[in-house]
């Protein structure tokens, strides 16, 4: 799903919930989207200054907020980020895979994980209302490029 659809997708969500999805939700979103990876909330203040000059810290925190309440992005604890969310709308198990090298983020969504940690939450008289886990290491280009560098190392000596 391109922007633009994601974009009127979100809007029409707001509209059939009774929010506005104001213009500067929606930038702050679109920037987000045109990213495809994290952003701290004073990178996308940055990012917004281009476009709405007086945009303010507070102003970002609030649209964050909006976002997150309705589903649109989603907040990488252990980095202090935000990423959109492709498919909002439906409540879901999320976890990220976090390239701790180039700072990719990849959203997953493993059924047996949540079905996992739902057996055990229960066994212990929980219930779990929201699951985000993220997972750090290497991507795949990487891991490559790792290797590579490795390889090459090995063969200075």
């Amino acid at each position: 799903m391109n922007n633009t659809t994601l974009i009127h997708k979100a809007r029409a969500y707001c509209e059939q919930r009774g929010a506005r999805f104001t213009p500067l939700r929606e930038k702050v979103y679109e920037i987000l989207l045109s990213k495809h990876g994290p952003m701290g909330a004073y990178e996308l203040l940055d990012s917004l200054k281009e476009t709405e000059s007086s945009a303010k810290p507070a102003t970002v925190y609030r649209a964050l907020d909006f976002l997150l309440d309705f589903g649109f992005i989603h907040r990488l604890e252990s980095t202090n980020a935000f990423v959109a969310c492709y498919h909002f709308g439906c409540n879901h198990p999320v976890q990220f895979l976090i390239c701790d090298s180039c700072g990719d983020v990849a959203e997953i969504q493993s059924e047996g994980l949540k079905d996992t940690l739902d057996s055990q939450a229960e066994a212990h008289g929980f219930r779990v209302s929201k699951q985000t886990i993220e997972a750090h290491g290497l991507c795949a280009e990487c891991q490559q490029t790792e290797d590579a560098s490795s390889k090459e190392r090995v063969h200075e000596c």
